[in-house]
């Protein structure tokens, strides 16, 4: 009678225990695992041993670890891969923050009350306030050159772009802005 309650409490401490990555080592609880059901079941074959206790990794964890061991394996290379997975990938890792983790700092977050100023709309094409881009009547002003008389001076000659590009007629000074 003690023997069959020890075999029954045994079967469902392996049946409950599910591995958490937060909670469990791996190279513990596998070995745990595999104590269990090599005192239930002496006579299971070690590659059915690896493949319930598999089982009880869940989804994605389990499926990561099946796809790097190829049967059969041992023990300690299920062990070291199942360690690599969890120690270098997020594979089996809860995504939300613990009620831990979630605490604020004692700092006070300033906001301003005062409401932000908007700024006033303008024609991008015109610059005027009255109208915008969309309904300006003006063509668009892309590189386009305003060329303004200027007075002969001896001391600045202001050319904006390469002499290359404009030779000025003799005695005149010509300034080219780019609007």
């Amino acid at each position: 009678m003690g023997k069959l309650f020890l075999e029954i409490e045994m079967e469902n401490s392996f049946e409950e225990s599910i591995f958490n990555i937060e909670r469990d080592r791996p190279m513990s609880w596998f070995l745990k695992q595999k104590d269990r059901l090599t005192a239930l079941h002496p006579d299971m074959s070690q590659t059915m041993v690896h493949k319930r206790i598999l089982r009880k990794c869940g989804g994605a964890l389990e499926h990561a670890i099946r796809r790097r061991c190829i049967e059969p394996c041992s023990t300690e290379y299920y062990i070291n891969t199942m360690e690599d997975i969890t120690t270098r990938t997020r594979i089996g890792r809860n995504w939300y923050k613990s009620p831990i983790d979630n605490k604020t700092s004692g700092k006070p977050i300033l906001k301003s009350n005062k409401p932000h100023e908007r700024l006033p709309l303008k024609c991008h094409k015109c610059g005027s306030t009255s109208q915008l881009a969309n309904t300006c009547p003006k063509k668009t002003r892309v590189n386009e050159i305003e060329i303004e008389k200027v007075e002969d001076t001896k001391e600045t000659k202001d050319v904006s772009l390469h002499e290359s590009d404009f030779e000025p007629s003799e005695g005149r000074n010509y300034q080219m802005n780019l609007v």
